[in-house]
């Protein structure tokens, strides 16, 4: 008897359909339309978003006469109504130009003590083993649930016996204390997410945990770093209610400066656009110079 030998890669391979592939009716069609409308609304969001900055730009370049008899889109039609008298007036301001320094003077260094001291202790509680760790976590992340109004009033009195209330150091402090929770809570995360494989290959290398920090945690944790960078920039350089309890007029940030301008002038439009839109366009610019980074540093996590 003769036995029928069979190719394996024969037998298995697959059986393509005699006629051609179908395939569904619109699909192709679906796509392009699903596309966009997603592309469409994405626009609507965009120009919803720019036009009261645009809004506030143009307001600031036209005079008070103009911005009193017309809204700020007739210089579409009249492009001679903008100049920039207005801005040469702030400068000429002196408790808005010295606001303007106050705020840089307290964001800046209540930004970077954050991210400083959030770093050291996010590695700490991530990758170093001491006593008490994880109870020292716990009550960090209890401290995420205190409210900033709670600690107004204590803290005010402790700062008036320090001789810091009404000073930049004192509202950078209370900025630094309240905004370091959420910043350790934030990059102990990150941290915990690397392999340990990474640290420990570096510390068989001979890697001191300062060189391991600054060479190698530091490069990784860049994204979630500079989301935080902007989230505490941009609360800090906003911020009213803590700055209108602590800062004196000597040291008070732009948003009490307007806020008073516009207490004492009310209508003064050519001082408060120019001031209002100065203030606006350092958060926006920040946040666009950081923003490949602080996308990755939202996306963090939610892909593996």
């Amino acid at each position: 008897m003769s036995a029928t030998v069979t190719d394996p890669a024969v037998a298995k391979e697959p059986q393509v359909p005699a006629g051609p592939v179908r395939r569904r009716p619109g699909g192709r069609l679906g796509r392009r339309l699903g596309s966009g409308v997603v592309q469409a609304f994405l626009v609507v969001i965009g120009l919803v978003w720019v036009t009261p900055l645009a809004g506030l730009l143009l307001s600031s370049l036209r005079s008070p006469e103009d911005n009193a008899s017309s809204g700020w889109w007739s210089t579409f039609t009249s492009p001679g109504q903008l100049s920039f008298d207005n801005y040469a007036e702030l400068l000429g301001n002196a408790g808005i130009t010295q606001a303007f320094w106050n705020t840089v003077l307290i964001s800046v260094p209540a930004t970077t003590l954050v991210i400083v001291i959030a770093a050291l202790a996010g590695y700490a509680f991530a990758w170093l083993e001491f006593p008490g760790r994880d109870w020292l976590f716990l009550l960090v992340v209890a401290l995420l649930v205190v409210p900033v109004q709670v600690g107004l009033l204590p803290v005010a009195k402790l700062f008036g016996q320090l001789g810091l209330f009404g000073t930049i150091p004192g509202v950078v402090l209370f900025h630094v204390a309240y905004g370091l929770p959420f910043a350790i809570f934030l990059l102990r995360n990150y941290f915990a997410d690397i392999p340990r494989e990474m640290l420990e290959a570096a510390r068989m290398d001979g890697g001191s945990e300062w060189r391991i920090f600054t060479r190698l945690v530091l490069p990784v944790g860049r994204p979630a770093i500079a989301s935080l960078a902007i989230f505490q920039f941009l609360w800090v350089w906003n911020d009213m209610l803590v700055a209108l309890l602590f800062a004196d007029s000597s040291s008070q940030p732009l948003t009490v400066e307007l806020q008073s301008q516009v207490r004492q002038f009310g209508s003064n439009i050519d001082v408060l656009a120019p001031g209002a839109f100065l203030s606006l366009i350092v958060p926006v610019v920040v946040f666009f110079a950081f923003q490949r980074h602080f996308v990755q540093g939202v996306m963090a996590g939610s892909v593996k």
